[in-house]
């Protein structure tokens, strides 16, 4: 990869105005990929189809969004951020207003993986971040921008479920559409118009991203820790959905859907974790962090018969592994801060893998063995990756 030196003025750029508007983008952006979920069985009747082909259409979002972030997040890299982020929202809202009119699950998947490309905003806004934040602020702002994607996440199913029984699926994606447009004509004017410093081409770049773990042992320790405890995240919260669909619980989908609130939480602390990185250092968070989620982890082995206790453990578990992945995301975006987006994406590729698997596993695992080993399991994976965090001084990694 060839680099070459471009000025960045760190007064200008991503003070905590513009530093809000990327949480905002980045939260509208991340949740075009939801909206449809909570109307799922709504699109099949108006398709004239079943849940289940509605369902692996929708599925098609996630794998969108892993091509996403290989092939458009090494883009904040080439280009002006602000044309790229102003591009890639003109898009989305085209793409979401073809996804209102068509008619049929096959092309809904197609659209819906479009989508879900797209949706790979929020990993480049944590790039420019990463680029041309103050290096003393750089976690903060990176914290910022991290609390808009997972609200993003949490709104996109609550504001999509809500505009679907107002306006219907169609008019509901429309007013997405609407949204992306006003984000995409804000970008020209609040983020950073200094083009990338990246000279190599656009396939060789992309073709390098394996290469950074050969190259980088710390990439491999933050990409490894993270896949890690995002395999537990996925793995609790698409357990305990299926643990309180079952008897002796046998909950409703909307009233298991509201323990999502316990998320909340989690956005609060990702702001805080970020400045708290900048004070004390991305190790010390992460393992704080981490600590908490084993702890709340291993209490919901045992209190899933109590709502408000679980509901509690579960906010503590998304506070401590949210306030672990800023600080992890901090370092891997400081590897190299001219060209961040690359390493952010090789980063995101793994983590969002592990978390892939980890879904899979929550839900079978549940059915196999029970909910207590399958929150056991995630807690021994969160201990694995605090023991790699807390072990990599003596192995010659330099504590991040």
């Amino acid at each position: 990869m060839q680099t070459h030196s471009v000025p960045i003025d760190h007064a200008t750029f991503l003070r905590t105005p513009a530093a809000s508007f990327m949480a905002l983008a980045a939260a509208i952006g991340t949740a075009t990929m939801y909206p449809l979920q909570p109307g799922v069985a709504v699109v099949a009747d108006s398709m004239d189809t079943s849940v289940v082909e509605i369902g692996i259409a929708l599925g098609c979002g996630p794998v969108g969004y892993l091509v996403g972030l290989v092939v458009l997040v090494p883009l904040v890299d080439r280009f002006a951020p602000r044309k790229v982020l102003s591009a890639q929202f003109g898009a989305l809202a085209i793409v979401l207003a073809i996804n209102a009119v068509v008619g049929v699950p096959w092309l809904l998947g197609l659209v819906v993986g479009v989508v879900g490309a797209g949706s790979s905003v929020g990993a480049q806004l944590s790039s420019v971040a990463g680029r041309f934040a103050d290096p003393q602020r750089r976690a903060t702002v990176l914290g910022i921008v991290t609390a808009g994607i997972s609200a993003g996440i949490l709104a996109g199913r609550i504001v999509g479920g809500w505009l679907t029984d107002a306006i219907g699926w169609p008019g509901m994606l429309l007013a997405f559409a609407t949204a992306c447009v006003l984000i995409a004509v804000a970008a020209l004017f609040v983020l950073p118009a200094t083009p990338g410093p990246v000279t190599a081409g656009y396939l060789a770049t992309v073709r390098a991203l394996p290469g950074l773990f050969v190259r980088h042992p710390l990439m491999r320790l933050a990409a490894s820790r993270g896949a890690l405890w995002f395999f537990a995240f996925c793995a609790v919260w698409a357990g305990v959905a299926v643990a309180l669909s079952q008897p002796p619980f046998s909950y409703s989908a909307e009233r298991i859907g509201l323990y999502a609130a316990a998320g909340l939480l989690g956005i609060v602390a990702t702001p805080l974790a970020g400045a708290w990185t900048d004070r004390v250092g991305a190790r010390t968070v992460i393992l704080v962090g981490l600590a908490l989620a084993v702890i709340a982890t291993g209490a919901l082995c045992l209190v899933l018969s109590s709502t408000v206790v679980t509901l509690i453990c579960l906010g503590l578990f998304d506070a401590g592994l949210f306030a672990a992945q800023v600080a992890n995301q901090s370092t891997v975006l400081a590897i190299d801060t001219t060209a961040p987006a690359q390493f952010n994406s090789a980063y995101m590729v793994v983590y969002f893998i592990g978390g892939s698997v980890g879904t899979a596993f929550g839900a079978a695992a549940v059915a196999r063995w029970g909910w207590s080993v399958t929150a056991a399991i995630a807690a021994g994976a969160i201990l694995i990756a605090a023991a790699a965090t807390a072990l990599a001084r003596q192995g010659g990694i330099t504590p991040a």
